[in-house]
Formats: C-alpha cells, structure tokens, sequence
C-alpha cells in the first residue's frame, strides 16, 4: 500500500487482459476511513486495512465490488452502492449493506451521477481537496492521459460521454482512477483534451 496523497493510500492489481493496474483506495477520515473499490488485497494489505478501520466501502459501479467481501468480512465495513447497480452486483454475490444515492456526501465526497458504462456508476468529488475519484466513467491508459472503455462493454455510450463532459463543470486537479494511472496534477485538463476528442452526440 502506498500513500497516493495525504491520508490516501492506494493498492494495485495487474490486470493481464487489460495490461493496466486496478487499484482500491484507502481513505483516512475522522468522520470514519473509507474504502472505494477494494481490488484483491495481499494479507499486509487486508491487516493495515483491519488495524485502519475502514468504516464503509463505497462501489463506484456494477463491475467493481471486486474484494468488497473480503475487506467487509475482515473490517465489519458496510458496502454501499447505488442502489440501479445493486441488483447486478449481489447476483455476482456482493454483499450489499447500504445504498449510494447522488446528490449526498460520504466523509469529504459529493456523490455525483455519472451514467453511461452502466445506470449506476458515481463519481466522488472532494472541494476542499480539488479531487475526484472515478470508477470506469474514464481509465488511466496510456499513462498521463485519459480514455474510456470500449464502447461494446458500456450501457450507453452517448450518455457516458454527456456524463463525463459534465465533469468538466467540477473544481479539480487530481484524478484518481480505478484503472490505469491517476493523474495527481493537472487532472480537468487532461479530461478537457479527452472530452475534446467525443464526437458530437
């Protein structure tokens, strides 16, 4: 686990198929730590996590519960999702404690709607950080710039790229992502010069 910036942490999973790391977040607040998108931990990973605490595991979407159960069976955390990617995520036998809904905040984070890949994907917004966390509304490849998935594995693509231009309206600098490499300074620019290169819906 490494510190990304202070009081967050991340730790990594190579994905073969995608040829890019997957990253789970530890986010340390005295409202209570916060876990988003844990991907597989190694067991010093699980035990800082433990001796952390983390207090909730907050699911940007369907497709990233990943080690949700794992962290929750080892830190008693409650996950949560928003509740149109629920369903999907307890079929591939996720417990589901709690839902996310957009417009409420979680410790430093405005939840925020960013549909498209799937009906319930959400990004996380920090102000006073100038953060933002995202899921698979946009990936970290080729490092230093932002991409977004193929368009055959995302629900709807206009509506994505209308939900990541939407993004831009957002104070930020540093983009962190689930997958690929995060961007720790200069992140809106990066996704202006991506939003750039949408055709027109």
């Amino acid at each position: 686990m490494q510190e990304f910036l202070p009081d967050v942490f991340i730790w990594s999973w190579f994905s073969e198929p995608h040829g890019y790391d997957f990253h789970g977040t530890l986010l340390l607040s005295a409202a209570g730590n916060l876990c988003i998108d844990p991907v597989d931990p190694s067991e010093e990973v699980l035990d800082r996590l433990a001796k952390e605490g983390v207090a909730q595991i907050l699911i940007t979407n369907r497709n990233h519960t990943r080690a949700a159960n794992r962290v929750r069976e080892r830190t008693g955390a409650k996950v949560a999702i928003h509740p149109a990617d629920a369903a999907y995520a307890r079929e591939q036998g996720t417990a589901i404690d709690a839902e996310l809904g957009v417009g409420e905040s979680v410790g430093p984070f405005n939840l925020l709607g960013v549909p498209g890949k799937s009906p319930g994907e959400i990004a996380l917004h920090d102000p006073a950080r100038r953060l933002l966390v995202v899921g698979d509304a946009v990936i970290g490849n080729p490092p230093g710039q932002l991409s977004l998935l193929r368009e055959r594995v995302m629900d709807d693509p206009a509506l994505l790229r209308a939900s990541v231009r939407s993004l831009l309206e957002l104070d930020f600098d540093t983009l962190m992502v689930g997958d690929g490499v995060s961007i720790r300074e200069g992140g809106r620019e990066r996704l202006r010069e991506l939003v750039a290169s949408f055709p027109t819906d």
